[in-house]
């Protein structure tokens, strides 16, 4: 009898499981036809109604760029503090200063600042756009929008993918050398021996030139794809005013993951550049 019901448990939890990754498949296959859909539009579309899309894009450039700089600046001066500071005070004890450029070119170009910048966007814009898209779905303004003939995705869709991608990529740049000076400043208070020309020619020997597409890349797609998550949440599905919730907190989990398994994408293209 109990063996019975060890194989019952392993047949329902097996069963479970099975849905779980089958529900998985089918979300990435959707958001996957949605992105499609998004660059068909804006390829298509790419010059319709300037008028009204271009100040829509500049206003997401600015919400979710211009706004979130003080924010930026903040994160990247606490990296500098506590990465750059650190790195800096531990090689100069231990006499080996000259590897001062590459662990920040390794940590923080290729990682940490476009990383942190997309989740800074994530958490500040792309969950307010779940919850405007989606309560938009619910009342039925999208709907008002098509018996109008605007098409949703360029109206309500390009604007932001569009907005948050340009803005991610600019947060990347500025982290970045907030964080870098930042580094420096605690080098000079904690006494350690380092000129700015020097800091500076060792982190520019450490650089390469497949660094700096790889930092565009990375962080233009980490953009795109949290915009396209947070856009195919709040508006791609038949939402009730109750689901809102529940599809922000589903845009985070399925953003985060996502930018997991790009930087690991990103790191196999950088082991075969860099080789």
């Amino acid at each position: 009898m109990a063996v019975v019901t060890v194989v019952r448990w392993f047949d329902a939890l097996a069963r479970r499981l099975g849905r779980r990754w089958l529900d998985r498949v089918e979300t990435v296959r959707q958001i996957g036809a949605f992105t499609l859909i998004t660059l068909g539009v804006t390829v298509t579309k790419f010059g319709s109604a300037p008028q009204v899309v271009r100040p829509l894009i500049r206003q997401q450039i600015v919400r979710s760029g211009i706004r979130l700089l003080p924010t930026v600046a903040f994160i990247g001066v606490a990296l500098g503090l506590l990465i750059i500071g650190q790195t800096l005070r531990l090689l100069h004890q231990v006499g080996q200063q000259e590897l001062v450029g590459s662990l920040i070119v390794t940590v923080l170009v290729r990682e940490l600042s476009p990383l942190s910048a997309a989740l800074v966007v994530l958490a500040r814009v792309g969950t307010p756009t779940v919850v405007e898209l989606g309560t938009a779905r619910a009342l039925g303004e999208v709907e008002a929008l098509e018996a109008l003939g605007i098409d949703p995705i360029h109206y309500l869709v390009v604007p932001r993918v569009l907005g948050i991608t340009v803005a991610v990529f600019a947060l990347s740049v500025y982290l970045l050398v907030f964080a870098l000076v930042s580094g420096w400043l605690v080098s000079v208070a904690a006494n350690v021996a380092l000129p700015l020309s020097s800091y500076m020619a060792q982190i520019a020997g450490a650089l390469r030139w497949q660094d700096f597409p790889l930092l565009a890349g990375k962080s233009l797609a980490f953009g795109a794809t949290g915009a396209l998550i947070a856009c195919y949440q709040g508006l791609a599905r038949p939402l009730r005013l109750e689901e809102v919730p529940r599809a922000a907190t589903r845009t985070v989990a399925e953003s985060v993951v996502s930018f997991l398994v790009l930087d690991i994408a990103f790191l196999a293209l950088q082991l075969l550049t860099f080789a």
